[in-house]
């Protein structure tokens, strides 16, 4: 039998969510395209979704809590200029899709002249980076709890210190479909299936008096077999060592210093410091540290930083963005000169260049903009133990908790949930309480030495713009930095 294509499986299933029920058709949301263009407008699109969200968590040997939700809608946006018209509804009626669309037409140029839509849509093909399956099925609820259980009793088996264990996993199934038209009389018409799950893991040690914790966890674009009992492990294993590791931390030095950044989930401060300031609406608006410096060094030579939504499997990847564009791989930064920016529709349109696939939206009822997929620096020539050889003195941090950042400005305060003194290139003690202090892209022209060793960080990151959350991926390779601010309680 020949296999089915991916692009037309993922369009008969939205169709049989967003559309049969409610009957509706690619006539009708023809009409509707119509209806946004009887004034004149740049571009219009209609975007549907369902998702379906579960999960479980577990605390002191019990499962505590569980949710089950599902959302459906559909948003309305038509575009002008640089203005936006934006409608959105939970009902999937004709009536409410046809009232929307006139609601958005009064942003159009009224007595501007209408524009024709195509009468047929374009299906728009990508490359499926997932499978179209939905996580929260691939297990009933008495296999989700024992999942639970199986984690804690890992936690508890590995330390006698291991007080308290808390689990949780969560699954995510959601489909979109985006119909979209131009002025130019093009229309397409693109859909996906989007698969989530993690599971995530905080352990509380106790010795001496003194408690610690510990965390890590992981996922993907994947149903819930990924997480075999030889991977649950390993995220407990990383939890428990970290929170032994904080048991016998001492207070952390402040001053300016050399820091060694660990591969992986430490990218979380590129992401943030460094990332945000490449999204194109940032530049379009000259908000930006990287406004108007295309072609123009940014960073130490030998840094390279691109955002890939095209990674198969990956938390941040898409096989379409929320425009229904194919996501891409988008060098921003090569050899520490600026390539460009990430682009939506709107902002690619008034800056007179392509979109890169990074058009993202929370859901039905916000707005796309320009965000982050997978963003990650990529590896160099140094291995990482040369790196801490060459340090004399300095900080090594393998782990990030939380921060703060100015997104325009690239200001950064984050504090590190796992760090080492570092003392005549060796790692030393282990280090509580530190906080890295800067700005991003003055630590780009910082780096020194890029190690060998690129980690994408294990399927955790949440990403947060305008009050709308997203998924995404980071990661980096061990990274020597000179000259940052170390906040410090010793």
């Amino acid at each position: 039998m020949k296999p089915s294509d991916p692009t037309l499986e993922r369009l008969a299933i939205a169709r049989g969510l967003l559309l049969e029920p409610y009957e509706l058709d690619e006539n009708k949301l023809q009409r509707a395209l119509a209806t946004v263009f009887e004034h004149d407008a740049d571009f219009a699109d209609i975007y549907f979704q369902y998702t379906r969200n579960e999960s479980f968590s577990l605390e002191e040997g019990i499962v505590k809590s569980g949710s089950f939700d599902i959302q459906q809608g559909v948003g309305v946006r038509a575009v002008v200029g640089d203005k936006t018209a934006f409608a959105y509804s939970d009902d999937l009626s004709e009536d409410a899709l046809m009232e929307a669309a006139r609601t958005v037409r009064s942003i159009a140029r009224a007595g501007g002249g209408s524009a024709k839509v195509a009468a047929k849509f374009a299906t728009r093909k990508a490359t499926p980076l997932y499978a179209a399956i939905d996580p929260i099925a691939s297990m009933d609820a008495v296999q989700k709890v024992q999942l639970l259980e199986r984690i804690e009793k890992m936690a508890r088996g590995r330390d006698a210190r291991v007080k308290q264990v808390m689990a949780s996993i969560s699954g995510e199934y959601d489909v979109v479909l985006v119909a979209r038209a131009d002025r130019k009389a093009t229309a397409v018409l693109a859909a996906d299936v989007r698969p989530l799950a993690r599971v995530s893991v905080t352990v509380i040690v106790e010795d001496g008096g003194r408690r610690e914790q510990g965390f890590s966890g992981g996922g993907g674009r994947v149903d819930l077999a990924h997480f075999t009992d030889a991977r649950l492990a390993e995220y407990v294993q990383v939890a428990v060592d970290m929170a032994l590791t904080n048991l016998r931390a001492q207070p952390a030095p402040a001053g300016v210093m050399t820091v060694v950044l660990g591969p992986g989930w430490p990218g979380i401060l590129l992401h943030e410091a460094i990332g945000h300031g490449l999204e194109g609406d940032f530049n379009r608006k000259g908000s930006s540290a990287f406004s108007g410096r295309v072609g123009q060094r940014v960073a130490s030579k030998g840094v390279t930083v691109v955002d890939d939504g095209t990674i198969a499997e990956r938390r941040g990847s898409l096989s379409i963005d929320d425009e229904g564009n194919p996501t891409s791989r988008t060098v921003l930064i090569e050899d520490g000169v600026l390539r460009g920016y990430l682009q939506d529709s709107l902002n690619a349109r008034l800056m007179k260049t392509a979109s890169t696939g990074n058009g993202r939206r929370e859901s039905f009822a916000f707005l796309p903009m320009p965000r982050m997929t997978n963003t990650y620096m990529l590896g160099g020539e140094h291995a990482p133990e040369e790196i801490i050889r060459s340090v004399k003195k300095g900080l090594y941090a393998t782990n990030f908790g939380g921060g703060q950042v100015d997104i325009t400005s690239g200001k950064f305060v984050f504090s590190m949930a796992e760090a080492y003194l570092i003392e005549n290139g060796r790692v030393a003690a282990p280090v509580k309480g530190a906080t890295l202090i800067g700005n991003g892209p003055d630590a780009l022209t910082r780096v020194t030495m890029v190690g060998n060793d690129m980690a994408l960080d294990p399927g955790i990151g949440v990403c947060g713009k305008d009050g709308q959350s997203v998924p995404v991926g980071v990661g980096q390779p061990t990274l020597r930095i000179e000259g940052l601010t170390v906040g410090g309680t010793g």
